[in-house]
């Protein structure tokens, strides 16, 4: 039967009369586990702001109706060119409307959904951003905007004024960023737009809106749905866009093509739409993790020359053990332990010295003019993560301890006697 108080009381003895090396491994351990819960805490922290700065503005699914050619060209209409092979050059897209067909059935329907938690119209349009002698192309788009306060985060990206603003407002816009300082324009100002046609609607200036995303912000302004239908002179049920938001990501695949199927209309899930951004997502979380799992493996590394010198030291000690009716197995579970007590201290520091660290970090200033509302350096501090940490830095202890305490076990006390 195996002692453990014993046992754990020469482990202790050790790790005390050798305090150089014990702090030395505890250390090794501890700056390993504080680099790793620093790093992945910034790095996922970055990855998320930047993912939440595109998906966040990106719908789960979007409906509209897309330009495309004609299925059928006039020529294959003609009956005594039946089997025949025809070539057509410059295939001209089909004159089409832009609006979605029974848009208000369909919101009505997509509401009613389980699966959805929410569906927002829009009407997009282009228009002439007019400033004097200043003229500029872009887009508004017409949102119901508290319905996209609650499914998006277009309110952290008002820099000025409110959605409120926007709601109370017949005749408000939420001008672009980029838009409002090329033209020299600030809350309460009024600029006028210009349709396709040449018709001129004057708007307030409720509030700048900037995304991050300089494109955007150079181009695009919001204003109330109703109001962009008046400067089309368009009907309420006037709607080109739809955008919806499910309570599960994972299911927009399937229901854009059952949506497309039923309704017979463009529907474009988040995969798709943004397949390239993932790969770059999944390409900067692969590269943080693997540079995270190294600094662990090198930690483990540094414990097992440790324990391994630390086991050379000791060899009087083995044999002494040993001499006195101490089994091999025993011996093994006393260095063991010293592996498993290191590990587990160094452990609670490094995660200590993580979570410092990464305060220290989340309370830096961060300014960038592409993010006004971020203030401070984006650091995660999800708990799994230093889970991760503390079970990594018992098994890494565990394994660097082992084969050392193997080779001390099976040690011959006779031997070492004799070369004394």
């Amino acid at each position: 039967m195996i002692n453990w108080k014993v046992i754990l009381e020469i482990a202790k003895t050790h790790l005390v009369t050798k305090k150089k090396s014990t702090i030395t491994a505890t250390l090794g351990v501890t700056f390993g586990i504080g680099a790793y819960i620093t790093l992945v805490s910034f790095m996922t922290g970055l990855n998320e702001l930047l993912d939440d700065l595109i998906l966040n503005q990106t719908p789960h699914i979007h409906i509209y109706n897309e330009i495309k050619p004609s299925e059928k060209q006039p020529i294959t209409l003609i009956e005594n060119l039946d089997g025949a092979f025809n070539v057509v050059h410059s295939v001209k897209p089909k004159q089409g409307q832009r609006k979605i067909h029974n848009a208000l059935p369909i919101l009505n329907y997509l509401r009613n959904d389980e699966n959805v938690r929410g569906a927002t119209p829009q009407l997009q349009v282009q228009i002439f951003y007019l400033s004097g002698s200043i003229e500029l192309g872009g887009n508004l788009v017409g949102v119901d905007i508290m319905e996209e306060v609650r499914l998006s985060n277009i309110r952290d990206n008002i820099v000025e004024g409110s959605p409120e603003a926007l709601k109370n407002s017949e005749n408000g816009i939420l001008l672009g960023a980029g838009l409002a300082k090329k033209m020299s324009l600030s809350v309460d100002d009024r600029v006028q737009v210009s349709t396709a046609e040449g018709n001129i609607f004057p708007l307030k200036i409720v509030g700048i809106y900037q995304s991050g995303i300089a494109e955007i912000d150079n181009i695009q302004s919001f204003a109330k749905l109703k109001t962009v239908q008046r400067v089309l002179g368009e009907a309420e049920n006037y709607v080109t866009d739809i955008n919806i938001k499910l309570f599960q990501i994972s299911q927009a695949e399937q229901m854009a093509n059952r949506l497309e199927r039923q309704f017979d209309i463009e529907a474009v899930d988040i995969n798709e739409a943004n397949a390239q951004f993932e790969t770059g997502s999944n390409i900067r979380n692969l590269i943080t993790y693997a540079v995270s799992v190294t600094l662990l493996i090198v930690a483990g590394f540094g414990i097992y020359n440790i324990l391994n010198m630390l086991i050379y030291e000791k060899m009087k000690d083995i044999a002494i053990l040993k001499a006195t009716g101490f089994s091999g197995r025993d011996v093994k579970y006393i260095f063991m332990s010293q592996a498993i007590i290191i590990g587990f201290i160094g452990g609670v520091l490094g995660l200590c010295i993580g979570f410092l660290l990464s305060k220290l970090i989340d309370g830096a200033p961060f300014e960038t003019e592409a993010l006004p509302t971020i203030t401070t350096y984006p650091v995660n501090y999800k708990l799994g993560y230093y889970m991760i940490g503390f079970f990594f830095a018992l098994l890494s202890t565990i394994i660097a301890g082992y084969l050392p305490s193997r080779k001390a076990g099976r040690i011959d006390p006779v031997q070492i006697i004799r070369g004394t």
